[in-house]
């Protein structure tokens, strides 16, 4: 056991980021194991594991919800968040990583760097998150650690620092050097594991990785450099602190191997996560708002309590609101400010999360994650701190839908549960949203693809026994300039008794980049300041539908050339008016663009298989963008393809493989939509199936 002289130097609150598949759940569920906090070995393929508690994880062997975990290790309490893996619930992945501090992201040791392994490391990229690598699955055949370390190097742009070398290969991988220690790690049957010398075949080539990993250090950290050039060697202490300050910095990137369904190279990933990742006392103190004014908020269970919610779930015995404490001690029976509500919350209970269980506790403190019982207003992203001391933290940002599907009630009686099933689910998950179709009266659900809509839907009707119809998916798309106008003249003008309104404005309309671009160039002071913010907030609110279809409009710098006011009847609420009114004039006068959804969609086939794939690609306006071969028996496909081509995607491959076939998708961007007749308009809007 570590001694700390502050116990927030023994925390480390992480998540686990993968690609679907790479093992992520696996490495959790050891973990646990390891830890003694579990006294059986879950199995995704069994349904026995904790984090994937959700009857919908478990009948679909994949996790779609991130679920937090407690544990401890030589010392160090680690709260840790299990992650999804697939791209229709990164907003899951999003909320995790704003309150977390440091994560370990899991590679297949075959397939090395996939398509989601990359999204969810930018993800932690923009979130400023340390993270170590392990290398899982190094039992399976093809398994080679090298390529997998040159694709993070390659691919994610990291410096890696390998500092393991397995010892032994596939079904005979056994155990690793540890290229820090220089000692040999063996587990054996029954998954203990001993320490020994290393080995002497191959003391050579953990030499020569010793080497190259003292290099690789040197060049990045001064202490190390310094230390290198003067005695050719680094020591063991300075490698670990060197180590440490590369990974916390984010300069460097640590990599481990195992293999966790056998249950070997976890102690030695637990052991990096104490080493190498960052406590809350490492990270910078949390920064909010009051007033307008930004404030600090140090990791000090002294100060004056400041947490963020990041996750809400409603179970059978009440609402449960999942928080980062940053600052402060949340004791029991508290009462806090909620300031993005404005309203004040009673804090009934504390727990200590495991997955679906829960221990309760008198307190938290800062750098603890747990779940409180009592807050009844709290969303996704809000912000409960200490009444006399009010701070509005960053809330997680949210991605806006990309999917629709109409939604209603089989029954006529149950309208109203559906309406409270709808608003329940959208409050648990932010990036689903519920509306209402202007001209078809229907019930739209939307969200980040088939898969997340089809897991929302199967929770309306199992969660609340809701019979429930759902119609054909559709994609949102966007509108946008294809060429602008310019000197586009706009009077508004009402006179209706008492104070009129008067605005006069000229808009120059153009494509653009970026989403939203507004510039003004009057001079002599035709339009005064506060009148030209006014028309920008008005071309703001004409972005929300366009001419084409009353979709988003994007991509346009709208210029304010010209104006003129009247002494008495001008106002912001006119120019406002103005704005808004002039800019979709405007539009209509644009050769405007249709745009739809396109992601980047990787197929794995057998070899045989891909002519089959690349003609069903070509049918759905995909475009190829690479291919590769791996062990000659296995081909992936890389292609651009929209969104809406690949509804139903997942049957129509496996049909074509004999069930061999897999594919992952993540989202690119917008591209230009092939035109759509009025005939073909009428029945999208209606929600009916066009093919």
């Amino acid at each position: 056991m570590r001694n700390h002289r502050n116990p927030l130097a023994a925390v480390r609150n992480l998540g686990i980021l993968a690609h679907v598949d790479a093992g992520k759940t696996t490495v959790t569920e050891r973990i646990l194991f390891a830890t003694g906090t579990t006294h059986k070995r879950g199995e995704v393929h069994d349904g026995t594991t904790v984090t994937d508690f959700d009857p919908q994880e478990r009948d679909r062997g994949i996790t779609i919800f991130a679920a937090a975990v407690s544990c401890v290790w030589d010392g160090y309490r680690i709260n840790l968040i299990d992650t999804p893996g697939h791209v229709d619930f990164a907003d899951e992945v999003e909320r995790a990583l704003r309150v977390l501090d440091g994560a370990v992201a899991v590679f297949d040791a075959v397939a090395g760097v996939e398509p989601q392994s990359e999204s969810v490391w930018r993800q932690a990229d923009r979130h400023g998150v340390p993270r170590i690598a392990f290398v899982n699955k190094m039992d399976r055949a093809g398994a080679d650690l090298d390529a997998v370390v040159s694709s993070i190097r390659e691919r994610l742009h990291p410096a890696p620092l390998l500092v393991q070398l397995p010892m032994g290969a596939q079904e005979a991988f056994t155990g690793v050097v540890d290229l820090v220690r220089m000692r040999a790690l063996l587990w054996r049957a029954g998954g203990t594991v001993e320490e020994a010398p290393v080995p002497d075949g191959m003391r050579r080539e953990a030499a020569a990785r010793r080497r190259r990993l003292e290099e690789a250090v040197a060049e990045l950290h001064p202490d190390a450099l310094e230390e290198f050039c003067a005695t050719g060697a680094l020591t063991e202490g300075t490698l670990r602190s060197a180590l440490r300050d590369l990974t916390r910095d984010g300069d460097g990137v640590v990599v481990l191997c195992g293999s966790a369904y056998r249950n070997r190279g976890v102690e030695p990933l637990l052991d990096a996560v104490g080493a190498y990742l960052p406590s809350p006392l490492d990270v910078p103190p949390v920064t909010g708002t009051h007033a307008g004014e930004g404030q600090r908020r140090p990791a000090d269970p002294a100060a004056p309590v400041a947490a963020l919610a990041f996750k809400v779930h409603a179970t059978p015995t009440g609402r449960l609101t999942y928080l980062r404490i940053y600052s402060g001690t949340l004791e029991k029976g508290d009462i806090l400010w909620d300031a993005t509500a404005g309203r004040s919350e009673r804090i009934g209970r504390i727990l200590r999360v495991r997955a679906d269980r829960h221990t309760p506790l008198e307190r938290a403190v800062a750098g603890d994650i747990v779940a409180v019982v009592g807050p009844r207003s709290a969303r996704a992203g809000s912000t409960l701190c200490a009444p006399d001391a009010p701070l509005v933290l960053e809330p997680p940002g949210v991605p806006e839908p990309v999917v629709s599907v109409a939604v209603e009630a089989r029954r006529a009686g149950e309208t109203g549960r559906l309406a409270s099933g709808l608003a329940r689910l959208t409050e648990e998950d932010p990036s689903l949203a519920v509306r209402t179709d202007p001209e078809t009266g229907q019930t739209l659900l939307s969200g980040m693809g088939e898969l997340h809509l089809e897991v929302a839907v199967e929770k309306l009707r199992r969660e609340l026994a809701l019979e429930v119809a759902v119609g054909r998916p559709r994609v949102s798309h966007r509108e946008t300039v294809g060429r602008g106008v310019t000197g586009m003249v706009f009077r508004h003008v009402k006179q209706d008794g008492g104070a009129g309104q008067f605005a006069h404005v000229v808009l120059d309309v153009e494509p653009c980049d970026r989403d939203f671009v507004f510039r003004s160039t009057v001079t002599g002071g035709r339009v005064p300041q506060e009148y030209v913010r006014a028309v920008e907030a008005g071309c703001r609110d004409a972005l929300g539908e366009g001419p084409l279809g009353g979709h988003p409009v994007t991509g346009l710098r709208v210029t304010l050339t010209d104006g003129a006011t009247h002494v008495k009847d001008s106002s912001e609420t006119a120019f406002r008016t103005a704005g808004r009114l002039g800019l979709r004039q405007a539009l209509r006068s644009c050769a405007m663009v249709l745009l739809e959804p396109v992601v980047e969609v990787t197929v794995t086939v057998p070899v045989d298989a891909v002519g089959a794939v690349l003609g069903d690609l070509a049918a759905r306006r995909g475009r190829v963008t690479g291919s590769a071969t791996r062990a000659g028996t296995v081909a992936v496909v890389t292609a651009t393809v929209p969104l809406a081509e690949l509804f139903g995607y997942a049957g129509r491959l496996r049909g074509r493989t004999q069930g061999r076939g897999t594919f992952t998708a993540r989202p690119t961007g917008y591209a230009p939509a092939p035109a759509v007749t009025p005939a073909r308009q009428v029945h999208r809007r209606a929600g009916l199936s066009t093919r």
